[in-house]
């Protein structure tokens, strides 16, 4: 859980399953985006020893050396994908989810076809080169730090704007003047208010579509096609956004209809217009996600809460941020943390998804666990979880050990409102 490796390197390669033909690779460095490439014999030898598994139908899906984690993963025997990760308490949770994330990128802006039915190698090639130039932004994003942790949880981040009824009445309104039932506000990646069917949209489009908007460079409309990876792998959909801030998007996911020109200023003048300042209001909390003025405990750098039922999840680690460590420590540190106790202390049970319906009728007792960082850090990590809720928290030193559980749940019950 430490910091000693903030200087890792993460590659990603593509590669065609049948041939081993690299189709592209994108690489990371101390969390920003790196131009450094594998050599071709050393891409050749990860893919070899993949293939060699499968002809003797062993799954080789990871392996690990003295400062590197290797995770392999096929997807319809058409597409491999590799990840190398010399970062320190660089998980094979993290890494899966990793390459789930960046096919499903894949399948979001080009379409499962063409990644399922190669007839010439080069053209798709040619192809990706242009048609994921946008999303490698996207891929970038998820190989690097980031603000946003849906990636990793597979929920959707969101956020809590102060006067959110207003925002949510006028977003069902507008989606019905339009004729789209599919109508989401999103801030810098996380989403505000959406309809109940933005809601309802499976994974990972549920993450990717807010993950891609905030990815893409500023624009005050797109008319953009996009596939849905869970929903219509090959049947392209329309996302147009339009901007009603900078940073503040109105998202609409959508087919042939309505036309990116019936979205006149007078219509969006009509809705929006007279909740400018609530507006101004929900772009302010940003990567806080929480309202400003929420009571937090002193103590508090950061907080992951998670609704495993309706896959959302807040992430900020804005408390005290002049406080160290720093913000990017911060990140880490969380998401290291989930990854430990999403595989050790809160793994899903055996038959979850048949309890879910009867979880409320049972008391649910708090789970908790705890960390405490090593010499020269003395941050604190504590998780609970009670019934379809998880909460993780970041704190300072000076926060007694014995009053971890007790924080967490006191900050848990009134979260709960919230999420």
């Amino acid at each position: 859980m430490g910091e000693e490796g903030t200087g890792g390197a993460v590659h990603l390669l593509c590669l065609a399953a049948s041939s081993g033909v690299p189709l592209f690779c994108r690489s990371s460095r101390g969390g920003a985006p790196a131009r450094q490439q594998l050599p071709f014999s050393v891409i050749g030898s990860l893919n070899g020893v993949h293939m060699f598994g499968q002809n003797l139908q062993v799954q080789l899906s990871s392996a690990r050396t003295e400062d590197t984690t290797v995770v392999w993963k096929s997807f319809h025997d058409s597409i491999t994908l590799i990840v190398l990760s010399s970062e320190e308490n660089a998980s094979e949770l993290k890494l899966e989810r990793l390459l789930q994330m960046v096919f499903g990128a894949m399948v979001l802006l080009v379409g499962l076809e063409e990644l399922t039915n190669i007839r010439n190698v080069e053209r798709l090639k040619k192809e990706l080169r242009v048609r994921l130039q946008a999303s490698y932004r996207l891929i970038d994003s998820f190989l690097g730090d980031s603000e946003l942790i849906g990636d990793l949880t597979q929920c959707v981040d969101c956020v809590i704007p102060p006067e959110g009824s207003l925002l949510q009445e006028a977003l069902c309104g507008f989606a019905e003047a339009t004729g789209t039932a599919f109508v989401s506000l999103v801030v810098s990646g996380r989403v505000a208010a959406a309809t109940e069917s933005w809601w309802r949209l499976g994974m990972p489009e549920a993450v990717l579509l807010p993950w891609l908007v905030g990815s893409l460079p500023p624009q005050a409309a797109r008319d953009y096609p996009v596939y849905l990876p869970h929903g219509s792998p090959t049947v392209p959909h329309r996302l147009l956004t339009l901007m009603l801030l900078p940073g503040l998007e109105l998202c609409l996911l959508c087919g042939p209809r309505p036309a990116l020109s019936q979205l006149d200023p007078q219509l969006l003048e009509r809705w929006w217009q007279p909740l400018l300042e609530p507006l101004r209001a929900c772009l302010s909390v940003g990567p806080g996600a929480l309202p400003n003025g929420f009571p937090l405990h002193t103590d508090i750098l950061g907080l992951l809460l998670l609704n495993l039922e309706l896959k959302r999840c807040l992430f900020t680690v804005e408390p005290l941020r002049d406080k160290e460590p720093s913000l990017q420590q911060r990140q880490r540190l969380l998401r290291n943390f989930y990854s430990l106790v999403s595989t050790t202390h809160f793994p899903p049970e055996p038959g979850s998804s048949e309890k879910t319906e009867d979880a409320g009728h049972r008391i649910q007792l708090p789970r908790a666990c705890y960390l405490v960082l090593g010499p020269g850090m003395g941050w604190q990590l504590v998780a609970l979880q009670l019934g379809l809720r998880q909460l993780l928290l970041l704190l300072s030193p000076q926060s007694p050990t014995h009053g971890l559980r007790s924080l967490a749940t006191h900050t848990l019950h009134a979260l709960t409102p919230l999420l």
